[in-house]
């Protein structure tokens, strides 16, 4: 009889995010609490990290002194890593305010310790026209005015990059304390072309109120100009999409010239056109609000619902789901599904049987999006919900604790054949799977499980103490249990990156890659 070769036998596999095996302290709720190594960590905190945000169990300023001290040591001791991690975090995971800032707090930590690269990695976390006058305002205000020549020059070499006549139309406004010209006076951008040079000094003009002239080289500028000076008179030139076009106007510019001078469908239908996807998703309520037609908002949809265009604009999974809600027209929710579906690509096929567990405990319901909107536990449920879809078969759990005895301790929710991911995510809310109170993921897990081959639990990890220790104990060692975080605490609930116990995290679906990766019995590594 074999004793190693059987039919259960897999493959020793490793992925990125690692732990120590036994449990060396608690997690927030008092269960086992597995550390990870610094890169763990980190990586866990940023693709969760919105920056000054406050979440259940940190305090804004608590976890972003724990952002800055992960980034110090691992700049340090892997400086190499860490500037791909920022770059793909900024690029890759579009996580803006976390590269920003980490980028600067591994440049501080470079320069005192004597290695280059610093300017480097300023330079490739500042992807927006606004981020250069951002990343010195972080900076004189977190470490004085003093600036290192290494921060300057990324600063300048993004400026150069960036700063273009559109981005000084839309972007350099005065309710910014440092404007393009503030950023120009301080690091000295060199410019890359005579237009270039000629947009600078208008920049400089502008911010010190001398820029009655403008260059023939700034043809957009001087159409910008033009057109403001004329719409005064003739407001229905703002209805001009050409015009509009030509003259860099963004949609909030037009709409506080036009007043109420102009009707606002036709206006919006002048704007569509140029519109960029954030700023389409961001007014489908006011595009239905001001009545605009049939045929405009099928262009609308269409650009929606285009996986190249949903690539290219890089939103998060949640976005959708926020536009979804906000929209009160039916006429968006077809293209916005379409859209959620392109936003999660990456959600891999997977065979066999698979248990979903969603922790909807109290800790989940902590806010999520800046406008408190969404909750973490709404995030838990999109990506919950859209593995099931992917799976041969699939038994999706909300789980909690029960919350003193008086309520359900777990809910399996009902897949539907044929429904759409947002009417699934509507069912989860409205059928009450949002249990609330503290966190038996052990119980969920040992209540739940039934010889499936994989278990995934999407959670902040913070699970109470229930004395079956860790939490995938009722899984035998055999079978693959993934760990998707969802907030980033230093702790987790379980040992990660060995065997077949694993972590991975973030608001985008790329974790999801591991999977089929580490069941074919292949590393997984980071994804950059």
């Amino acid at each position: 009889m074999s004793k190693f070769n059987t039919a259960n036998t897999r493959a020793s596999v490793s992925s990125p995010v690692k732990s120590e095996h036994s449990a060396s302290s608690t997690t927030f709720e008092g269960g086992p609490g597995f550390s990870r190594d610094a890169k763990s960590e980190l990586f866990l905190l940023a693709v969760t990290n919105m920056v000054g945000e406050q979440t259940f169990y940190e305090k804004a300023d608590n976890r972003d002194s724990r952002y800055a001290t992960l980034i110090h040591a691992v700049a340090v001791s892997d400086p190499d890593w860490t500037a791909r991690f920022l770059a793909w975090l900024r690029s890759g995971a579009n996580m803006r305010s976390a590269s920003l800032v980490g980028g600067l707090e591994a440049a501080k930590a470079m320069i005192a310790a004597g290695i280059p690269g610093g300017r480097q990695v300023v330079a490739s976390v500042l992807q927006r026209p606004d981020e250069p006058g951002e990343a010195l305002a972080y900076w004189t205000s977190t470490h004085g005015r003093a600036i290192p020549k290494a921060v300057k020059r990324g600063v300048a070499d993004a400026a150069a990059r960036l700063y273009t006549e559109r981005a000084v139309l839309k972007w350099d406004t005065a309710s910014k304390g440092y404007r393009f010209g503030d950023v120009l006076n301080l690091v000295h951008a060199d410019a890359k072309a005579n237009w270039q040079a000629d947009l600078y000094t208008h920049i400089l003009d502008r911010r010190f109120g001398r820029d009655e002239e403008v260059s023939e080289s700034l043809r957009m500028i001087a159409a910008n100009r033009a057109l403001r000076a004329m719409a005064d008179e003739r407001p229905e030139v703002l209805l001009d999409a050409d015009a509009l076009r030509q003259a860099g106007m963004t949609w909030e510019d037009v709409l506080s010239l036009a007043g109420s001078k102009v009707d606002k469908a036709r206006l919006w239908e002048a704007l569509i056109p140029s519109m960029g996807y954030m700023a389409l998703l961001r007014n489908l309520r006011n595009f239905d609000d001001a009545g605009v037609s049939d045929e405009a908002a099928q262009k609308v949809a269409a650009k929606l619902a285009d996986p190249d265009e949903v690539a290219r604009s890089r939103q998060f999974p949640m976005r959708f789901l926020s536009a979804y809600r906000a929209a009160p027209s039916l006429r968006w929710g077809y293209a916005l599904e379409k859209a959620l579906d392109a936003s999660l690509a990456n959600v891999p096929e997977l065979s066999g049987r698979t248990l979903v567990l969603v922790d909807t405990s109290g800790s989940m319901n902590s806010g999520f999006s800046r406008d408190g909107s969404l909750m973490r536990w709404d995030a838990a449920t999109v990506f919950g919900l859209a593995l099931a879809r992917r799976c041969e078969a699939a038994d999706v759990v909300s789980f909690s604790d029960g919350w003193y005895g008086n309520r359900t301790a777990t809910k399996v929710f009902d897949p539907r054949p044929g429904e759409s991911l947002l009417r699934s995510v509507d069912r989860w809310k409205s059928g009450g799977y949002f249990l609330n109170g503290g966190t038996d993921t052990a119980g969920a897990v040992q209540r739940h499980y039934s010889g499936h081959d994989r278990v995934v639990i999407l959670t902040d990890e913070q699970a109470a103490y229930t004395g079956y220790g860790d939490v995938t104990a009722a899984v035998p060692k055999d079978r693959m249990v993934y760990t998707w975080n969802l907030a980033g605490y230093q702790r987790g609930h379980a040992p990660s990156g060995t065997g077949t116990r694993h972590t991975f995290g973030g608001l985008t679906d790329a974790g999801f890659r591991m999977i089929p990766l580490l069941e074919a019995g292949r590393n997984s590594d980071w994804p950059f």
